[in-house]
């Protein structure tokens, strides 16, 4: 049983995980891999409404992933896109990475390799990621500008999609903390963390919601 006090600090974290940014056309859209073929579909409907030229799909597999996406997360991104109508000439595919930082950087060098001209890009991800791209992004790529977006969906929307309540709050709970410790490690830049969101995440964690969480402390400390 979740309290009602568990769901609003969940509802806190959730809106503070996402960017609010308006959409705006960029030089190239980067869909995130994970196991939410969302973030695909969400890329090809940006790509249609004239948002992106161009689509790259970064990811390789993961415990969570290996066996829904057995040819890798990419892969499989692209294979969604294409039958959803995006031309092959549109899409590349980067394979290797497996993790948020390493989906910047090959991202960033595979663009380069083709020639492409980066001024902005178009960042998609998981709409609880949103947050934690954007200030990975800004830390190894700052010379562009990094817009956010993820599927338009509520927080119960995405409880419904992925049928397991307490696994998305620990996955919530997860991206938090790493916006909190990451920095330090020069794994992205700081965001400001408001003391609502920290005592949202810090009576969480109290209340077990810890599966996501680093072997670190997570205290409030």
């Amino acid at each position: 049983m979740i309290s009602t006090q568990a769901w609003a600090d969940t509802r806190r974290l959730w809106d503070y995980h996402q960017m609010g940014h308006t959409l705006r056309p960029c030089s190239v859209a980067i869909g995130l891999g994970s196991h939410d073929l969302g973030v695909a579909e969400t890329a090809v409907d940006l790509y249609k409404r004239g948002m992106a030229p161009l689509l790259v799909f970064t990811g390789a597999t993961s415990p969570t992933t290996r066996a829904r996406m057995p040819r890798g997360e990419a892969v499989h991104y692209r294979e969604r896109a294409l039958e959803l109508g995006v031309p092959d000439a549109a899409v590349l595919v980067e394979p290797r990475a497996r993790n948020t930082g390493e989906n910047i950087r090959f991202s960033r060098a595979l663009l380069e390799e083709a020639g492409v001209d980066v001024s902005s890009v178009l960042l998609i991800s998981k709409p609880y990621e949103e947050r934690r791209a954007y200030a990975t992004a800004r830390k190894l790529w700052p010379a562009v500008e990094i817009v956010s977006a993820s599927s338009a969906m509520t927080l119960d929307e995405y409880v419904d999609s992925i049928g397991d309540a307490r696994l998305v709050i620990d996955m919530l709970v997860g991206a938090l903390q790493r916006l909190l410790v990451y920095p330090a490690r020069g794994f992205m830049i700081s965001q400001p963390v408001p003391n609502d969101v920290r005592e949202a995440y810090d009576r969480l964690c109290h209340e077990g919601f810890t599966s996501r969480l680093l072997v670190t402390d997570h205290s409030s400390a």
